[in-house]
């Protein structure tokens, strides 16, 4: 379906693939993985026809459709959601253009002796709208926009209204539409709700075409890909399996490179010993020669490219009082919307809450109220004795100082902490060698979401209020933060859409329903155990 025969790529000083080659066929679905920078999203943009491979060839099957959804939607204003996904639908919305200027023209007086063949058209147009199932367009677009949690008043508002993460999801509303023969996702799981993601898996799961996706979200890659193509060092290598295959794969690949690396060391070692041994004796010269001859040939192997992990380790917390928060008897309402009604919750020490609700249910209304930065209409919220909280928000990425470095900033908020340290803790979070010398302004979402973790957890609170804490977060950056959350000795309250950081590290659940809240005694397991579902109101 889609070919890649040795591609070669430069970008400015940095080699991204050499002679590297792949093929995509028809119905499979590819997880494409690799570090960050080792050229992913410039894959995709070579698939898609917007950049050309320095050397080399992508040849696609005659007539193929491709959708592309990337980060970087571009500006959208002027439509309603709905007609901004319609519009995005390929030949169907084009013929629907088409047919409402044909609609105009047959009720223009002025175009009367144009009526025959205006007429004509219109019924073959019409024709191709009716098989491309056109008709069915504007229910089908609703269909996916309210499968990532869109309400009908969003839908049908200004496009232009709606926040960054919203209008990704527009954009990916577009793609998933389109339902084209090819279908590359660079992320699509990123600002997606849990209820959105769990929808988008089952969408895509269905999805006939050929699917390449990265995702940062183990969980859902598993549940889709069925083959893997890794992105290291220039080449493209192919895996069959779902992640988790491949990492067991990569790692026996790893081991078995690593001991043929050592066998022919030990053998050129030895080798090496004889011909210094020997080199000045007469006797031996034709024999040194031989040997030396024979290692000039020998074809070297390379010892295994670590991805270098490191870990991250908590300080101790120091230890709050058993009750962590008390909320009793509060209201909160936006406008005529009513959030809480005589909520009550308590969190005590070492307790860790996910708290669970379809879109609007209050989720992040209650990590701000604990946090502080919302009051309640009614009702208290007092934070116990001895609590040191720390709170991740996404605003909270806005708050870094744009002129400062890495370096800078983390040297501005701890004073007192060494060099050494600083640079270990920047190392932790995915900042190594220069890239502590990056100015904030400069940095990616998830660069942000790195410097922030960092920050907040270098001197730990023994409460922590995390706000969907694995935006952005590579595979990497989330595994070492899981580790280091699972010896966290603190109280946790915390809303996440990444199903693997939360079975990995609660232990209570909040739901929150229009019926009120329900409590349940283990964590994200349990409860997906117990309910026979995954997020409220949705089946497993």
């Amino acid at each position: 379906m889609i070919r890649l025969d040795n591609i070669t790529k430069q970008n400015g000083h940095q080699i991204v693939f050499i002679e590297a080659s792949a093929a995509l066929n028809r119905g499979e679905k590819i997880g494409l993985v690799g570090p960050n920078g080792a050229g992913k999203t410039t894959l995709f943009r070579i698939i898609a026809g917007q950049e050309q491979p320095d050397e080399g060839q992508v040849s696609t099957d005659r007539g193929i459709t491709i959708g592309y959804f990337s980060q970087d939607v571009g500006e959208m204003s002027g439509r309603s959601a709905v007609a901004e996904v319609m519009n995005g639908a390929g030949p169907v919305s084009e013929l629907a253009e088409e047919l409402k200027e044909l609609e105009a023209a047959m009720a223009d007086p002025d175009r009367a002796d144009e009526m025959e063949q205006i007429i004509e058209r219109y019924g073959d147009v019409q024709g191709h709208f009716e098989e491309l199932g056109g008709y069915a367009l504007e229910s089908r677009a609703r269909e996916v926009l309210g499968g990532l949690s869109f309400t009908q008043e969003m839908m049908d508002g200004d496009v232009g209204a709606l926040s960054g993460g919203w209008k990704m999801r527009v954009a990916l509303a577009r793609i998933l539409l389109m339902r084209p023969d090819a279908m590359l996702l660079d992320e699509p799981s990123n600002h997606l709700d849990l209820e959105s993601l769990i929808w988008l898996e089952q969408f895509l799961q269905n999805y006939d075409g050929m699917l390449l996706m990265t995702s940062h979200d183990r969980e859902f890659m598993n549940r889709i890909v069925g083959k893997i193509v890794e992105i290291d060092g220039g080449s493209l290598t192919s895996y069959s399996g779902d992640h988790e295959f491949y990492e067991q794969q990569r790692a026996i690949s790893e081991k078995q490179q690593q001991a043929q690396f050592e066998r022919q060391q030990a053998m050129l070692a030895k080798e090496l010993k004889f011909i210094e041994r020997f080199k000045a004796r007469a006797s031996h010269a034709a024999q040194v020669q031989s040997r030396v001859k024979q290692i000039a040939k020998i074809e070297r192997v390379e010892p295994p490219k670590r991805r270098q992990a490191v870990k991250f380790e908590f300080q101790q917390a120091p230890r709050s009082g058993e009750d962590v928060v008390s909320i009793k008897g509060v209201d909160k309402r936006y406008g005529p919307l009513t959030i809480y009604d005589g909520l009550d919750f308590h969190v005590r020490r070492r307790e860790r809450w996910c708290i669970l609700g379809v879109n609007g249910a209050g989720k992040s209304t209650l990590l701000k109220l604990v946090a502080g930065t919302s009051e309640p209409d009614k009702g208290s919220v007092n934070i116990g004795a001895s609590v040191k909280m720390g709170y991740f928000a996404q605003h909270a990425m806005d708050l870094l100082d744009g002129e400062r470095t890495v370096f800078e900033e983390l040297e501005y908020t701890f004073p007192q902490a060494g060099t050494g340290a600083l640079r270990t803790l920047a190392g932790c979070f995915g900042f190594s060698g220069d890239d502590v010398e990056k100015p904030c302004r400069v940095l990616s979402g998830g660069e942000k979401a790195r410097l922030v973790m960092a920050k907040m957890l270098y001197d730990p609170p023994n409460f922590l209020v995390l706000d969907e804490p694995t935006n952005h977060l590579d595979m990497a950056t989330k595994e070492m933060l899981i580790e280091a959350l699972a010896n966290y000795e603190g109280a946790m309250l915390l809303v996440s859409h990444d199903r693997r950081f939360l079975a990995a590290l609660t232990n209570r659940v909040l739901e929150l329903t229009p019926e009120g809240p329900h409590v349940y005694g283990g964590g994200y397991t349990e409860y997906v155990e117990r309910t026979g579902q995954e997020a409220p109101g949705l089946a497993r």
